[in-house]
């Protein structure tokens, strides 16, 4: 696309966003991650962000709407290991190694749902908000769309998905949108006694700034896990899909459970 069809797209856009509501949008989201730099250059980052928030919103909409996410037929299925466990089992520290040895990228629900929480202008950021300090689960259609936003503008085709899906919900809505879209190659699943969850959660709030990590937000998280999070569990457990590791040891040790499942995968 040259310089003028790209300054074009956003006149255009810019003009029809604020004369029309999102669903009568003439250009498809799709379009927008892969135009991101392009366009940021032209009009600045603060533009390329306004992008990525406006398309978030829109593929949203049309989860809610039609329950589904557009394949894009130019790429391959993203191969994804869903990374679960309770608040503080390890998830996030071994996706980061997982990340660094095995070149998947780690995509954190929450973090993504944070992000979107604070970005000016979000049309979610209210509720996010009030579901991260409720312990309670953020409808699938935004964090669906949050998660296939960060694919699509990624250069990989591997993905670890960390803290999702959470509930049946979840699962039952990211089959529906993301069918054939990305295929779920693993299931790692950290096990960890609720009280070493429970210190390692305060620890880390003390410095991370999280409005969830206190002791009344985790009481609420550890049981929406227990009771939403490993029914999850256990439906992958019966097709074969889970890997369990004993997530109470140290940060290097976990690790060298970790190594092995990914070495025998096949992705």
């Amino acid at each position: 696309m040259s310089v003028l069809n790209y300054t074009e797209l956003f006149l255009r856009g810019r003009s029809a966003i604020s004369q029309t509501p999102c669903s009568s949008f003439e250009y498809p989201c799709s379009e927008f991650p892969s135009n991101l730099k392009i366009v940021s250059a032209f009009f600045g980052a603060s533009l390329s962000s306004w992008f990525r928030s406006y398309s978030a919103v829109k593929e949203a909409r049309n989860i809610f709407k039609t329950g589904k996410i557009m394949a894009d037929k130019s790429k391959s299925q993203y191969n994804v290991v869903f990374v679960l466990g309770g608040p503080g089992a390890g998830k996030g520290t071994q996706c980061e190694k997982i990340q660094e040895t095995f070149g998947y990228q780690h995509l954190s629900a929450g973090e993504l749902l944070r992000q979107e929480r604070l970005a000016k202008g979000s049309q979610y950021g209210e509720e996010i908000e009030k579901h991260l300090k409720d312990g309670s689960i953020v409808p699938v259609a935004i964090t669906c769309s949050l998660l296939h936003r960060e694919m699509e503008s990624s250069s990989k085709n591997n993905f670890l998905i960390d803290g999702f899906p959470r509930n049946k919900d979840n699962l039952d809505g990211w089959n529906e949108a993301m069918n054939g879209v990305a295929q779920v190659k693993r299931v790692l699943f950290f096990d960890c006694p609720d009280q070493v969850c429970v210190d390692r959660c305060l620890s880390r709030g003390l410095t991370s700034g999280r409005s969830d990590d206190n002791a009344e937000s985790l009481k609420k998280r550890i049981q929406t896990y227990r009771e939403s999070t490993m029914p999850i569990v256990d439906h992958f457990r019966k097709i074969n899909l889970v890997s369990e590791i004993q997530g109470d040891k140290s940060a290097d040790e976990v690790f060298e459970d970790v190594k092995k499942v990914f070495k025998a995968l096949d992705c």
